[in-house]
């Protein structure tokens, strides 16, 4: 009798489903994983959606204990890379080919939740009280809120991962549900064999940059054989070639009760500047230039954070925004905009490459 009632016992968890891994053990296997790991690489690809379109970056992150983090991301459209560097000095954003580097006294990448980022995403879920799990055909996900400051629209993630709890996928999603950032994995290691020197600031410039490196020298030399090269007037050769902003890129979002009050170009020793001035109850000033190569390493100082961009990564400070995308710099300044505004209006500027070569 004993041992049938064992049986009936042992039945009935079995359909009850207390057989199966809890969330707590899964969630545990995990957070081991990632305490464990003295050193990690990994490598993917990530999408992000933006106005209805889709920006995809290959990614590869490196951590070394003692908060030492490299992540190099590469615009798979234009090759456009652009390096987030941690280390004992602070938080750099490194532009190889602009020759250029962001300075931050920033608490990146803990500010905010971070998709390529394990202790990231085991902080989401030790955070999350009402942190979800689904078993699904190959695995599990476990559903968690997350933390964007600078996009409240962000509301949730699900982290995906086979059965041993390896880490496949993460998927961000917005207030309607839409997946907005997605991470897909395709190499991890979690015995990755790095030193403090592979993070250092100058090994980084010492390496080639990137072809997009070349693609912004190509923007920003005259072509010998063109014949705008040859122009001359008053029998007067000009050898200097500049950058030309042709045409004035316009934000698509402007705040309510906000309009264009002032648009002007500039001349500068490199080109030109373009200087839109918004006014109304969210004053804004936006500044357009061609992107330029610095003849020297340039490093610049920001007192604020890094802030992912769709298409690029952004200076953030107390009351201004600096970004580069597609050749174009960009420079966003109020003291009436809120962070969510300037990455919206940020957003809004849209794709178009408007730089030509002139004498």
């Amino acid at each position: 009798m004993k041992k049938l009632a064992l049986v009936a016992i042992c039945l009935m968890v079995s359909i009850s489903g207390c057989g199966k891994k809890s969330s707590d053990d899964l969630i545990n296997k995990f957070e081991k994983s990632v305490t464990n790991t003295k050193a990690y690489t990994l490598k993917g690809n990530m999408e992000i959606l933006s106005n209805e379109e889709t920006y995809t970056y290959s990614l590869e992150a490196n951590y070394l204990k003692d908060n030492y983090y490299k992540v190099i991301l590469v615009n798979q459209t234009n090759n456009h890379e652009q390096i987030i560097l941690k280390n004992t000095e602070g938080v750099y954003v490194v532009t190889r080919a602009l020759n250029k580097s962001f300075k931050f006294q920033s608490e990146w990448p803990d500010s905010s939740s971070q998709s390529y980022i394990l202790s990231s995403l085991l902080k989401d879920i030790k955070n999350d009280k009402e942190v979800s799990l689904e078993t699904i055909d190959k695995g599990y996900t476990l559903k968690t809120k997350v933390n964007y400051p600078n996009n409240p629209e962000l509301t949730y993630q699900k982290i995906y991962f086979d059965k041993d709890m390896n880490l496949e996928k993460v998927e961000v999603y917005n207030t309607e549900d839409i997946v907005t950032i997605k991470v897909v994995f395709t190499k991890i290691d979690l015995k990755a064999k790095l030193e403090e020197e592979d993070f250092a600031l100058e090994n980084l410039i010492d390496q080639t940059p990137t072809d997009s490196n070349n693609k912004l020298e190509s923007n920003s030399k005259p072509e010998s054989n063109s014949e705008e090269d040859n122009t001359c007037e008053n029998e007067d050769c000009d050898t200097t070639s500049s950058n030309i902003i042709d045409s004035i890129i316009y934000p698509l979002y402007i705040p309510s009760e906000t309009y264009l009050s002032g648009s002007e170009k500039v001349s500068t020793d490199e080109g030109n500047r373009v200087i839109l001035t918004f006014a109304g109850d969210k004053n804004f000033v936006l500044i357009e230039e061609a992107a330029t190569v610095s003849s020297e390493f340039e490093v610049i100082p920001v007192y604020g954070d890094p802030i992912m961009l769709s298409g690029t990564i952004a200076a953030k400070s107390a009351n201004s925004m600096y970004w580069t995308k597609n050749d174009i710099s960009y420079y966003l300044t109020s003291n009436d905009l809120s962070t969510e505004e300037m990455v919206t209006i940020a957003e809004s500027l849209g794709n178009t490459t408007s730089v030509s070569k002139t004498k």
